[in-house]
């Protein structure tokens, strides 16, 4: 953070010098060459201007580089050779790599203001940045904020625009840094080059605070669509990513959740189960969010045949996949064809694609879908009566977004097996135990470890072959309607006192809730037995959470904030391992029904964290600027 208020004096110093410079070649200077300070804010056109920056601050997550890593729960396991990577480093327990580690979105490296020094692709220079992005946004929401009385020539509708935007901005950056470094400085008044910048780290719940503060100003001055105000007709029908009330709702209720929940609770105030009133708090958020949305179609759940494209789009001429039930996304930069050169590389075995870095999704987090009834299953290992689950036919019966998401033994990879030389072994996923995608002589570490491929990202018959890799757009959601929904769940258990309550002004119980996100997918409503109690439903609830938001970068916070990160089973990282029971004829005729045998798992990885790993360490630099800003316990 020093590096970044010690910029932006140098700058200010850079200026001051070529004015007073200027003074004496007044005389050489062509005529109207003098620009007054004040244009940029004069009118709307100007300032939305300005404003446009923060924009381009948020970061980009999926393809900041050739590979990236998002996921650092036990949803996923990466080619364990590569230390290069944060998600391995942070296996290991080694946080400081958040600022070191190749193909993290976290980390300093670059330079968020120019993008135009990076000879692979200048476009996105300096994007994957959280660290540096973030407090160079805050301090550009301040100078916005500190100069909006010079926004002279514009109406109350544009002028709230503006101000909506700067605050919201300003509490989502704070935000963004809080979940990963805890408490923080609030940043909300623009500092001048010459300020000794001693601030203290408040509290987490200090610092949530203070952003909501701005997200609730935001939501009082934004429209829900840009498209029905005046000012948003000069750019109608590319409005959809422009900050409006719902999103400004939404990050009130997540930031209050947060603030609520047992981590943040914990450091705060010394106690580890939730806070009730910012629970209530974010509940009232979370209420004015979905009203809005279910009034007037703002956003909307997809239905459950267009599911694919809230993830990735083929042959769609470069449209954003999200439909209308994505809210927020990472940054767009260069979206249109992205993803092909770096992370749709690397879900696949080298039989099938020769390049990359490997990442499988976990067995223990597969296991977490559980059966199309609705009922989860206690052993994968052990057949159980009354979900219905048979160990010797472990893919029948399951929730459909296991069938979405997750590629098993026995599917189809190639269509055309000319491509393959007629090999079976290479059309078709060989997953089993000696199997050639389990064992892959192409490069054996490299093989399918895990035993599960991925599919929610990228066709399953992604191969270097057949064009499936090509055409696609992958971004990531930040923030989707059905978050909206699970979060309003948890919030309104706590804040108004168990899973029959119901927010002031709203007619959904946490109950009906979670089942709404599971008749969407066809899954069976959650069981009477976990209805009775609320440490029984929160099971279910956060089961809930890891299958529909599956690798899309939410588990690893939600396991922080519960303060389940250090315990088992969540510290573990499971392959799975079985013999094909069915002739290959008939496997390959229907693999979802295929039979089974000698169903294991074995543990590829145990992370050994301690109390530290619930929070990123602070760059040195940082905390050894002056006392007041203290550096993370255990580091």
């Amino acid at each position: 953070m020093k590096k970044y208020f010690n910029k932006i004096a140098s700058i200010a110093f850079m200026l001051s010098l070529l004015v007073l410079g200027a003074c004496t070649d007044y005389l050489d200077k062509a005529p109207q060459s003098d620009i007054d300070p004040d244009d940029a804010y004069k009118n709307f056109t100007n300032f939305q201007g300005f404003v446009e920056h923060l924009y381009n601050h948020i970061p980009l997550i999926t393809a900041e580089d050739y590979h990236n890593n998002w996921n650092y729960g036990e949803d996923e396991y990466w080619e364990p050779t590569e230390q290069r990577l944060a998600a391995n480093q942070f296996d290991q327990g080694n946080y400081w790599a958040w600022e070191t580690a190749a193909y993290s979105w976290f980390k300093t490296g670059g330079n968020p203001n120019s993008f135009e020094n990076n000879d692979n692709d200048p476009a996105k220079n300096g994007k994957g940045n959280l660290w540096g992005l973030s407090w160079m946004a805050i301090r550009k929401a301040n100078v916005g904020l500190a100069n909006l009385d010079k926004l002279t020539d514009a109406s109350t509708e544009e002028r709230n625009l503006i101000e909506g935007q700067l605050y919201f901005f300003r509490g989502w950056f704070h935000f963004m840094l809080m979940q990963y470094w805890g408490g923080l400085p609030y940043i909300d008044e623009e500092l001048a080059s010459n300020t000794i910048f001693k601030l203290p780290r408040l509290s987490y719940q200090e610092t949530a605070d203070k952003a909501a503060a701005d997200f609730e100003r935001a939501a009082t001055l934004l429209p829900v669509d840009w498209d029905d105000t005046t000012a948003g007709k000069a750019t109608l029908g590319n409005n959809n990513i422009r900050i409006n009330k719902v999103m400004a709702y939404a990050y009130l209720g997540k930031n209050l959740l947060w603030a609520g929940s047992p981590l943040m609770n914990n450091v705060s105030g010394g106690n580890a189960s939730y806070n009730a009133e910012f629970c209530k708090r974010a509940a009232d958020a979370f209420v004015q969010a979905l009203k809005i949305c279910e009034d007037n179609k703002r956003y909307e759940l997809a239905d459950f045949s267009e599911y694919t494209q809230l993830f990735y789009t083929y042959n769609q001429s470069g449209k954003i996949p999200g439909l209308k039930e994505a809210i927020f996304y990472e940054n767009l930069i260069k979206s249109n064809g992205r993803f092909r050169y770096n992370q749709v590389n690397d879900y696949r075995p080298p039989s099938l694609i020769n390049e990359g870095i490997k990442c499988y999704p976990t067995a223990n987090y597969v296991d977490l879908y559980g059966m199309a009834n609705g009922l989860p299953i206690p052993d994968i290992t052990k057949p159980d009566a009354e979900s219905g689950y048979n160990p010797e036919y472990p893919w029948v019966g399951r929730d459909p977004r296991f069938y979405h998401d997750i590629m098993v033994d026995g599917e189809k990879c190639v269509l055309d097996a000319s491509r393959v030389g007629g090999d079976l072994e290479r059309q078709y996923a060989s997953l089993y135990e000696g199997g050639r995608f389990r064992d892959d002589p192409l490069n054996r570490a490299k093989s399918v470890f895990t035993g599960y491929m991925l599919s929610k990202y990228i066709s399953k018959y992604n191969n270097s072959w057949e064009g499936y890799r090509d055409n696609c757009v992958m971004v990531l959601s930040l923030m989707r309607l059905a978050d909206v929904y699970l979060m309003y769940a948890e919030a309104t258990i706590y804040g108004y006192g168990g899973v029959n309550s119901k927010a002031t002004g709203y007619h959904l119980t946490p109950i009906d809730a979670v089942n709404k996100i599971r008749e969407r997918a066809g899954v069976g409503l959650i069981n009477n037995k976990f209805t009775g109690s609320t440490e029984n439903f929160m099971s279910e609830l956060r089961r809930e959470r890891a299958v529909e938001l599956a690798f899309e970068g939410h588990r690893f916070i939600d396991l922080r904030r519960w303060m389940l990160l250090l315990e088992r089973p969540y510290t573990l990282k499971k392959a799975v391992y079985f013999d094909r029971g069915t002739n290959d004829d008939e496997l390959y005729a229907d693999p979802l029904n295929a039979r089974v045998l000698n169903l294991r798992e074995e543990i590829l990885l145990e992370r050994k964290y301690e109390e530290k790993h619930y929070w990123f360490p602070f760059l040195r630099d940082d905390v050894t600027m002056y006392p007041e800003f203290v550096q993370n316990p255990g580091w």
